[in-house]
Parts: structure tokens; C-alpha cells; sequence
């Protein structure tokens, strides 16, 4: 099912991770150790949001920062998207990133 996302213009791999950060199955063009190490990142930096989205919600006494629904870190070229325990890497200039969020979000809603 994950695979799919694959098919969306400039994405370029996708991961699934368990709870933990533990790499579960990926595709792609990342060898396994870049899968694993992807999904160890992404486990990590999703808890860091929660965290940060925690604060942001007890500071500002607004309601709907969490749980965050998923986050994008942009580099130069590559893009890291996340929602739930999938996630894929994007080129820049080749992929639409409202469009893999989608994807990513529907997905990850029916693992």
C-alpha cells in the first residue's frame, strides 16, 4: 500500500516505522540502512514536534496544535514529509509536496 506513494512525481523513497522509530518496510532508491536511519530520524523529529506543538498549545492557550497532524523539513533539493509513521523523501523541483502530504495523510490513515 505504501508503495504507492512512489508514484507520485519526485518522491524519490518511503518508509513505515513502528512506534518506536523501529524501520518496518521501505521502497525506494535508499538502500536499507538509509531506510533504517530515515525512519529513526523521522521517529525522532515527530516526537520533537509533539513536543514543541505541546508548548506552542499550553503558551498560547489556542486549541489544535496537537497532536500536529505531520511535518515537512525542505532542503536545497530534498524534502522529508511525515504524517503518522510514514515517511518519504521528495525532490524539490520535481514533486508537488501538497500533494505527497495528501497522499502521505491517506496512507497513513488506513495502516
Amino acid at each position: 500500500m505504501i508503495k504507492r506513494l512512489l508514484a507520485i512525481d519526485g518522491v524519490i523513497a518511503v518508509v513505515l516505522f513502528r512506534d518506536d522509530g523501529e524501520f518496518l518496510e521501505g521502497y525506494g532508491m535508499l538502500q536499507d540502512e538509509m531506510m533504517s536511519g530515515l525512519a529513526s530520524f523521522a521517529h525522532d523529529y515527530k516526537r520533537l514536534t509533539q513536543s514543541n506543538a505541546d508548548q506552542l498549545s499550553m503558551f498560547t492557550q489556542v486549541g489544535g496544535w496537537t497532536p500536529p497532524k505531520g511535518w515537512i523539513v525542505s532542503g536545497k533539493d530534498i524534502s522529508v514529509c511525515n504524517i503518522g509513521n510514514l515517511v518519504c523523501l521528495a525532490q524539490n523541483n520535481e514533486s508537488n509536496l501538497s500533494e505527497v502530504m495528501r497522499e502521505l495523510n491517506d496512507i497513513a490513515s488506513n495502516i
